[in-house]
């Protein structure tokens, strides 16, 4: 059994699954340094990131679309970038009634800052 504490990253479907070992731990997979990289790539436009933040700061850790859509692009190319962050598993959404509500898992954000954070002295 590994003490390897690994990150996790939500897939497409919703489920949250493992992702890699902190970037200080050892070094990554080549399949672990693909799903980081799918990550930091999507958030990897400034657009994607002004969007990614508006629903991470939302009240209540969701927003709504109509919400976030006042990003400097048509409506069009914010569902295009809503997509790609849910393809790369930052995002999930619910449809309710005519809108459709988007939130970060916890766990990406965790995952997100351990990959990138020194370990700690004990």
């Amino acid at each position: 059994m590994s003490n390897t504490k690994a990150l996790s990253l939500l897939e497409a479907d919703g489920i949250v699954v493992p992702c890699c070992p902190p970037l200080t731990e050892r070094p990554m997979t080549a399949e672990e340094a693909e799903t980081a990289a799918r990550m930091f790539k999507a958030l990897g436009d400034p657009v994607r990131l002004r969007l990614f933040s508006a629903v991470a700061s939302h009240e209540g850790g969701e927003a709504c679309v109509c919400d976030i859509s006042d990003v400097g692009v048509s409506q069009p190319t914010v569902s295009h970038h809503l997509k790609k962050l849910k393809e790369a598993g930052l995002l999930t959404s619910e449809r309710r009634g005519t809108w459709v509500y988007y939130r970060v898992e916890p766990s990406v954000l965790a995952a997100m800052g351990a990959l990138l954070t020194l370990p700690t002295a004990a």
